[in-house]
């Protein structure tokens, strides 16, 4: 009995080592490597696919066709299947997806960016010196620092100067204010009573709040058919809050790079910059994401180096290695400048942080130490394709920073990749 039991234990212990040494056999390993999907771009680079042997054969159908026995050609957009037979009997299947080559023209230029919020948003509490004594009615109503207010007493709150007229009115009736208000996702209602300070000779409501937000930053591409563009590569929040901007609208306008503030280690450099919201508008805002803006230009721009459309990369494309970014470090010349990307995540839905680059180049790193605030949307080329945008600076190591995935932006623009072109321009 005690002979059988050894036998088995010896059994289930060749087992368990064959059953983890199966995944490492090469052969298998060559199967696990055959994607389930391929997504590609119409009359771009060959697909290449793993081999399993010459026993093997990879056939294709509809719009792709044989290169050799491990590169297959994308003719026409659509669907079709890569199959694996041995003998005839399909042994693996990959579907293949083909989309339009969508072109767009980079950008590189600065832009001064001037956000207008969705209602007014409240960035902070005010104590008010009442004449019975000192509170925050903001505070009492349980609005909090975040909160956008969107409507007070059924009328649309816009802006700043819409909110005064109806504080004052109710503080002469003795009458509360009613608030809609939006936190998140959540919209509800409350109740603030306006008190009059004696000192200021006005009715207060105890909220700091803002209608605007303006910054710099890089256009990234605009599509030239539809003038839809993308820009920043990362959302843009309120710098007392922290949190997104809801916005109403919004206005670009050209942009005049005046000094830089390099970056060390510990404190990120940053881009000075001279605009006027008045003067030189190139185009609306219409959404902030967390891929950056978005809207419309009134007209084409130009960078003087790649004024051409230009094919975009998806992320599982983007490859380790040399690649170039647009910005502008002086006036409003756009230049290009060596980067590498250090790691590229290909990415199946919408994400930010999708690669890694390093700036190599020594006139930029010596002109601002790596990347710096108002550099956030310098598009990247590599293998003369659009990859993505510039988003973010490590903190510790101003050289290097996040990048975003080209398609990801497009997507928010609403330049289309996944349907046919003439649907993207309408």
């Amino acid at each position: 009995m005690k002979k059988t039991n050894n036998i088995r234990m010896i059994l289930g212990v060749v087992l368990l080592i064959a059953l983890f040494a199966v995944p490492f056999m090469p052969p298998v390993q060559k199967y696990i490597s055959i994607p389930n999907e391929i997504v590609t771009v119409n009359n771009q680079s060959p697909i290449d696919v793993p081999t399993l042997g010459d026993s093997v054969e990879v056939s294709a159908s509809n719009n792709v066709k044989a290169v050799n026995a491990t590169k297959f050609y994308a003719e026409n957009t659509g669907e079709s299947e890569l199959t694996y037979s041995v003998a005839g009997v399909p042994i693996k299947k990959v579907d293949v997806s083909v989309l339009e080559d969508i072109k767009v023209i980079p950008g590189g230029q600065s832009i001064g960016v001037q956000l207008h919020t969705l209602g007014v948003l409240v960035v902070g509490h005010h104590i008010v010196n009442g004449e019975n004594g000192s509170l925050s009615p903001g505070e009492d109503a349980k609005i909090e620092v975040g909160d956008v207010i969107l409507e007070i007493n059924g009328n649309e709150i816009k802006e700043m100067k819409d909110v005064k007229p109806l504080v004052e009115e109710a503080g002469n009736n003795g009458e509360d204010l009613t608030l809609k208000v939006k936190r998140g996702e959540e919209t509800f209602e409350t109740k603030l009573k306006p008190v009059y300070d004696p000192k200021e000779k006005e009715y207060r409501i105890g909220l700091y709040i803002r209608d605007s937000a303006a910054g710099i930053g890089t256009m990234t591409f605009y599509e030239p058919e539809s003038k839809k563009y993308g820009a920043l590569g990362h959302v843009i929040s309120d710098m007392d809050t922290k949190k997104p901007i809801e916005i109403h609208n919004g206005t670009i306008v050209r942009s005049s790079v005046t000094s830089i503030e390099k970056g060390n280690n510990g404190t990120p450099g940053e881009k000075q910059a001279k605009f006027s919201m008045k003067d030189n508008k190139i185009g609306s805002i219409t959404k902030n994401s967390p891929f950056g803006i978005f809207g419309k230009l009134d007209n084409g721009i130009t960078n003087g180096n790649y004024d051409k459309p230009m094919s975009i990369a998806l992320s599982h494309e983007v490859k380790e290695g040399p690649a170039k970014i647009l910005t502008v470090i002086d006036g409003e010349k756009v230049e290009e400048f060596d980067v590498e990307v250090v790691s590229s995540i290909p990415q199946k839905s919408p994400a930010t942080k999708g690669m890694v680059i390093q700036i190599t180049d020594p006139k930029l790193l010596e002109a601002t130490g790596g990347i710096v605030q108002g550099m956030s949307g310098s598009p990247i080329i590599q293998d003369d394709k659009i990859i993505g945008a510039v988003t973010h600076v490590f903190v510790n190591d101003p050289t290097s920073g996040y990048g975003v995935h080209i398609e990801w932006m497009l997507q928010d623009a609403g330049v289309d990749i996944y349907q046919e072109k003439d649907d993207i321009a309408s």
